[in-house]
């Protein structure tokens, strides 16, 4: 009896210990899995960080793909590469939108798709381009289903893409919006707050690069722009006489030359004043402008009151019967001046490439000493140099 109630003491005693080895265990697998979740956390947050440190330091190298080249096609090919291979991952689509500034609607510059295939018929934008648009500031989705910002049934009836997530960002310089940068995904929750902060990040930088690109090509445009008429300057209409003249050459095609030169013009400024010349000056231009547009010409101011014309693929023929018709126009055409309507004429000399000459330098001596004819036949006509 004694040996029973002894062994079952021992049986009690072994029992409590067994229990307490297993609470033992529980709480320090309890412990092990606390610990774990904590560095799985900790692993996430380093892998984060270390991304974001990764995304910040390729900063400088962004700046010099977007700024290495003052081309706006260059600019926008650089910025929608970066944001969908370093956001995106080569992944989903990415949109560069600009506005235009006279219709002030959007409309697609550039594109990235994961599936070449796909077919964007949103051109001028959808619901969370038109959002970011009308709101100035960039957008998140995580997910399209949960966002009480959009309705999901409307988004249905306007055919568009199926899209779970989104980031946006817009172009914004000097209070003035330029366009927008997206980036979406079939996959909910595909982009995070940190993606948006870099994209609004690339987008400040792209929106410098974009302006300094738009104030360049200005600057070119001036360059190449007389003030008083706008036409072409003399410069760079011999520029581009040389290039078609190349072209000319190789296809083995035509190319016709126009110069003119307002009769009696300094009896204008006589009468008139010298605001009334360049008055005459732009009137011309205008005519000119709106008369020669097919073939597409080049229009410049020679110098003073001397305009020239190339032509490219037109033979002399059709370029003395388009030279009439423009004299005809230019006789036609009224201008008020000090109040009084007058009107004026011009001499025009016409010249080919290969019939009258066997290169450019030839064919602008051959169309001036033209103009030079009609004026020495009465003026007000059109004249042609023989090739015989």
């Amino acid at each position: 009896m004694v040996n029973f109630f002894l062994g079952l003491c021992l049986y009690r005693k072994n029992l409590k210990i067994k229990y307490s080895i297993i609470l033992s265990c529980q709480k320090l697998q309890e412990k092990i899995n606390i610990l774990s979740d904590e560095n799985s956390k900790e692993l996430k947050n380093t892998l984060s960080l270390n991304e974001k440190i990764s995304r910040y330091n390729s900063l400088k190298k962004i700046i010099e793909e977007i700024n290495q080249s003052l081309s706006p096609e260059s600019i926008t090919d650089n910025l929608v590469s970066i944001a969908f291979l370093q956001i995106a991952k080569g992944a989903g689509t990415c949109i560069l939108y600009l506005l235009d500034s006279q219709s002030h609607k959007l409309y697609i510059a550039k594109t990235k798709k994961e599936d070449k295939k796909l077919v964007i018929k949103a051109k001028e934008g959808d619901i969370f381009d038109l959002w970011v648009l009308r709101h100035n500031t960039p957008l998140l989705i995580e997910d399209t289903k949960k966002d009480f910002r959009f309705d999901l049934e409307k988004l249905k009836t306007q055919d568009i893409r199926p899209i779970a997530s989104l980031v946006s960002s817009p172009f914004i310089s000097e209070h003035r919006f330029l366009g927008i940068l997206r980036l979406d995904n079939l996959i909910a929750d595909f982009y995070s707050q940190d993606d948006l902060r870099f994209l609004a990040k690339i987008c400040d930088l792209g929106a410098v690069a974009l302006e300094n690109a738009e104030l360049f090509q200005k600057t070119q445009d001036l360059a190449i722009h007389d003030g008083l008429t706008g036409l072409y300057t003399k410069g760079y209409f011999l520029s581009r006489l040389k290039e078609e003249y190349k072209r000319c050459i190789r296809q083995g095609a035509h190319l016709s030359l126009l110069m003119l030169d307002i009769d009696f013009f300094k009896r204008y400024n006589d009468k008139f004043g010298h605001t009334a010349g360049d008055i005459v000056l732009r009137e011309l231009s205008s005519v000119l402008s709106q008369f020669l547009k097919d073939p597409k010409p080049i229009i410049s101011r020679f110098g003073g009151e001397e305009f020239s014309v190339i032509l490219p693929q037109l033979d002399k023929k059709r370029a003395l019967g388009l030279a009439e018709e423009l004299r005809s126009r230019i006789e036609n055409t009224k201008i008020i001046l000090r109040n009084q309507e007058t009107s004026v004429t011009a001499s025009i000399g016409v010249a080919s490439f290969p019939g009258d000459a066997q290169d450019e330098d030839e064919l602008i001596f051959k169309v001036d000493q033209a103009m030079y004819l009609a004026k020495q036949k009465g003026r007000n006509r059109v004249c042609g140099i023989s090739s015989h």
